[in-house]
């Protein structure tokens, strides 16, 4: 949810003819930033994993001023002279989906697939971050690269967690009673791929990325219930990733 939509805004705005240099800026803030988070929470407070003695803290400081130090020189040579300004834009939204999921996390378990799909909001900003540093423009493609990102992943994580409480589901009832939410997003997404299409909103190959998850999806219902393996669902959702971006990618650059 963060390295694909990098790749891809990157990917799209190098092949629109956009700069490597701001991409390679970009993503060591982004990386440095990413990795920022579970220590600043854990120095915080605010994690389930808390420092507590002296030592723990000094570790956390061994941790937080590097990378700190890292993602600020990042950052300011990627607004050296004013450059890519649209960035604190995008930084204040993401900022805003971040501090959303910590609230909905406090709500209850209840909220937790709220939570991480807002959080996927936040981190899918890096598909037009990437694109907007490469090509200096943060214009209708940017934007519609956010979108596409987010909805994908936020397809995914719906998905995983439909997968850990349907595990036990067996027959149509069952999974239909666990999974109706789900199969509504699919026709809901379904539908706004379709709208996308006929209006000529996206390109045609860029829809066509969404295929793969929406097959899966759908077919989850209607077959036999079978043990769920984690490790196995995580490598074949990074494979559907991976496809994603490929076929993402290749619309928004290769389709006029």
């Amino acid at each position: 949810m963060l390295l694909v939509p990098l790749a891809t805004g990157a990917a799209v705005g190098l092949l629109a003819g956009g700069r490597v240099v701001p991409i390679l800026l970009l993503t060591t803030a982004v990386l440095a930033l990413f990795w920022l988070r579970t220590p600043t929470e854990s120095w915080l407070g605010t994690s389930a994993v808390r420092a507590q003695t002296l030592e723990e803290r000094q570790l956390l400081r061994n941790v937080i001023l590097p990378l700190a130090t890292i993602a600020a020189a990042s950052l300011s040579a990627l607004f050296w002279q004013g450059k890519n300004r649209e960035l604190i834009g995008l930084g204040m939204i993401a900022g805003g989906a971040f501090a959303a999921q910590i609230l909905l996390k406090k709500m209850g378990r209840r909220m937790r697939m709220a939570a991480e799909v807002v959080g996927a909001l936040a981190l899918t900003s890096t598909a037009p971050a990437a694109y907007c540093v490469a090509t200096g423009r943060l214009d209708t493609r940017a934007w519609a690269l956010w979108l596409v990102n987010w909805l994908f992943a936020a397809d995914q994580i719906h998905f995983v967690w439909l997968r850990i409480r349907g595990a036990r589901a067996a027959g149509w009832s069952q999974k239909f009673t666990v999974g109706w939410s789900f199969l509504a997003g699919q026709i809901l997404l379904g539908g706004l791929l379709a709208l996308a299409y006929y209006f000529s909103w996206l390109p045609e190959l860029a829809l066509l990325a969404f295929a793969p998850i929406l097959f899966r999806g759908f077919a989850w219902f209607p077959t036999r219930p079978q043990p769920i393996v984690i490790r196995r669902l995580g490598w074949t959702e990074l494979a559907h990733a991976l496809i994603f971006g490929v076929l993402l990618t290749a619309g928004f650059s290769f389709v006029r």
